[in-house]
């Protein structure tokens, strides 16, 4: 991430790789104040392991394209949330990348950071079938959630409603 204040705001993508047990590290680098040690860190990314790398920032955001350029693993970034345009400077900045250089974007907030951690799980899970099955049981478990809300709201609208 680009900064250790954007912390809270992706906590959600740490939360769901420890769920789905994917060993990750969080590291705070910038593309503009430390760019000898991000890509340091970019370069060795693949002999230690790494199959994907999600970058966090804020504002001009530039931390994921720079990170992108530097490798040919996939790149998710995480648009942090700002007090100037709410995160959409962010995401605006993430997503306007040139041709030839992607970046995975997910949305603003506490959803996109969650989803940014799916989506890595999802992209491992290409190669790890015990990955797979435990993205599939994730699913079943949260349509069964999905299946409770609604059961409870139709109790409730029968009560208010008759």
């Amino acid at each position: 991430m680009g900064s250790s204040s954007d912390w809270p705001k992706i906590k959600n993508c740490a939360l769901i790789l420890k769920e789905f047990g994917v060993e990750f590290d969080v590291r705070v680098f910038s593309a503009h104040r430390t760019p000898k040690a991000l890509e340091a860190f970019v370069k060795s990314a693949p002999e230690r392991g790494v199959k994907a790398i999600l970058a966090a920032a804020g504002g001009a955001a530039h931390l994921a394209g720079v990170i992108a350029s530097m490798t040919v693993l996939p790149v998710i970034g995480i648009p942090v949330e700002t007090n100037l345009c709410g995160g959409l400077d962010s995401m605006l900045s993430m997503i306007q990348m040139p041709g030839d250089i992607p970046v995975a974007t997910v949305g603003v907030g506490s959803g996109g950071a969650k989803n940014a951690g799916i989506l890595a799980v999802e992209i491992l899970a290409l190669s790890d079938p015990a990955l797979l099955e435990k993205l599939n049981q994730y699913r079943v478990k949260i349509a069964e959630k999905v299946n409770a809300m609604d059961e409870k709201l139709q109790e409730t609208i029968k009560e208010e409603l008759g």
